[in-house]
């Protein structure tokens, strides 16, 4: 037996083949994020096949997009959920690595990766952890981390679920933990922050009436408090320095912001002035 190099190989030698990962398609949806696609599409460059569904953005982000990838969906914005399950669906690879647009693969998880798919075994779906950076730091509390997802799945062995904003990836089959990070970059800043909670509050509102539910003062008074408490106190916020503390109270107000829009939304039509 010969080597590839042309050296004859020693005497009972057994000749090593290089084990092949299996294929992966990277898949990201995105809306008006010109500031952060490049960066999340680069950490993805490594993937054999790169899918972009986007949301009619008006900014630069199908430009950019396609310095990367020519498999780039306009369509309009049906909801996450919805949105996400077109995306993986467009996918034509093994496995389907997915990112939203504000994050990014790291160099440790693309190694953990590679080494997982190399045998996978019954495994249908790998999650990762989620690690946000917010405010200048890393945020290691508050219940952010480890902010464990589920985003590297058998092609056709799992759906986006739950209600929107809060989707998730549900798999069909066995999932494994890959201990490694996800980036995620989730508000650019405070500003952004109150501007998310106000649109995820719209959203959850809708949700909260149509199944029935209605408001109730004593949870507008308790409510906030105790999230704040849960934050900062119990999940440890109080380490994670200005940032934590800014985060528990973001996440009080938008629990707070929730019951008002509730009660707003049962009591529509009232609160006009009377006529002069």
């Amino acid at each position: 037996m010969v080597t590839e190099e042309g050296v004859p190989a020693a005497a009972g030698a057994v000749s090593e083949v290089p084990r092949r990962r299996a294929s992966i398609s990277a898949v990201v949806i995105c809306g008006n994020e010109e500031a952060g696609i490049r960066e999340c599409l680069a950490s993805v460059a490594w993937c054999d096949e790169i899918v972009v569904v986007d949301s009619l953005s008006t900014d630069r982000t199908v430009e950019i997009a396609r310095t990367f990838t020519p498999r780039v969906f306009e369509r309009a914005w049906p909801g996450y959920v919805a949105q996400k399950n077109f995306a993986i669906e467009q996918a034509t690879r093994e496995w389907v690595f997915s990112l939203d647009a504000d994050e990014t693969c790291t160099p440790e998880l693309r190694a953990a990766i590679e080494k997982a798919l190399e045998s996978p075994g019954e495994t249908v779906a790998f999650r990762v952890r989620r690690l946000v950076h917010y405010l200048g730091r890393w945020i290691r509390h508050c219940g952010w981390y480890p902010d464990w997802k589920t985003r590297l799945v058998l092609r056709g062995k799992a759906r986006w679920e739950g209600e929107d904003p809060h989707d998730k990836l549900v798999a069909g089959g066995p999932v494994r933990d890959l201990a490694a990070d996800l980036h995620h970059f989730t508000y650019k800043n405070f500003s952004h922050q109150i501007r998310t909670i106000n649109h995820f509050g719209d959203v959850a509102v809708e949700q909260t009436r149509a199944r029935g539910r209605r408001f109730s003062y004593l949870m507008l008074v308790l409510h906030p408090p105790v999230k704040f408490l849960e934050v900062y106190v119990r999940k440890l916020g109080v380490l994670d320095g200005l940032a934590g503390f800014v985060i528990a109270m973001a996440s009080a107000f938008y629990v707070f912001s929730k019951h008002v829009k509730l009660w707003e939304a049962q009591h529509r039509g009232h609160l006009r002035p009377p006529p002069p």
